[in-house]
């Protein structure tokens, strides 16, 4: 599949239902993330196929729980909503929706290529088909290539060191990513910028196939949590809506929990509610 040109700026209007389900998608992106955790006292590494990865595998973690919250703000709008969610790997994911009470029991279970919906409100699972995984997603500060991404930065895109060095006081290595010819991705180039130190991304800058800056997704407040250092914020902002943003907060995580593929079933995704 090629690359959609210019998909991710033709934005629609959220509906109640949809936005719902690209809430909950949205959280199927962010915990297959290991929430860019890095083991304390790992040394810098300097060659950018072991930075890539690097972030590659930060991207995908083996197991996790975590409680979130998200703010979605438009000019509309803003809704807060929290949640709990559980992953393995990029593969198998489980979230269900904690508050308002009106979404209370709202769940999504994605395993492998498939996606399900479960509303409690009419006891129905439904599948998300595949024409809903392309292109942007109606409005949201996120696109499908976030929310059910499963490739890799190794694999579709060619990466450099673009910049290693001091800047704004930081040794920092800058990863400019250019996608490859054939790669199924909505972006002309991402730039990561990660911290030597500890191998924290603070952000990433995302352009399109023009060369236009689209959004940026910065990370911070990092808090020790065992042997990982987690940002515990993730803000995404689009360039061309100053005044909106995505703004996910991480209330507490647990990592390398004993959770079995069977965990990530139908049954369950009733029950989780």
């Amino acid at each position: 599949m090629l690359r959609k040109r210019n998909t991710i700026k033709q934005l629609q209007p959220l509906n109640r239902q949809n936005y719902i389900a690209t809430a909950v998608l949205l959280f199927l992106y962010i915990i297959s993330l290991p929430l860019a955790a890095t083991e304390q006292g790992r040394q810098p590494v300097t060659k950018v196929t072991e930075l890539i990865q690097h972030i590659d595998k930060l991207w995908r973690g083996n197991t996790s729980r975590a409680n979130m919250t998200m703010t979605v703000k438009t000019r509309r709008y803003q809704r807060t909503m929290t949640m709990e969610a559980w992953s393995r790997g990029s593969e198998y994911s489980l979230v269900v929706i904690r508050q308002p009470i009106k979404d209370k029991g709202i769940a999504t279970l994605k395993v492998k290529d498939n996606i399900w919906n479960y509303l409690p409100k009419i006891n129905r699972v439904t599948k998300v088909p595949s024409s809903m995984m392309s292109g942007s997603w109606m409005g949201s500060h996120f696109t499908n290539d976030d929310l059910v991404k499963e490739s890799t930065f190794e694999e579709d895109f060619s990466s450099r060191i673009s910049f290693e060095g001091l800047r704004d006081g930081k040794k920092i290595y800058e990863i400019t990513s250019i996608p490859k010819p054939d790669a199924a991705v909505v972006w002309g180039k991402v730039v990561m910028v990660i911290e030597q130190e500890n191998l924290l991304p603070r952000y990433a800058v995302y352009y399109d196939e023009e060369g236009s800056l689209i959004r940026t997704m910065t990370f911070d407040q990092p808090r020790q949590l065992d042997a990982r250092t987690v940002p515990m914020r993730l803000t995404l902002q689009p360039e061309d809506k100053p005044e909106e943003s995505t703004v996910v907060i991480y209330n507490d995580i647990e990592f390398e929990v004993p959770l079995k593929d069977s965990f990530f079933s139908l049954q369950n995704l009733q029950r989780r509610r």
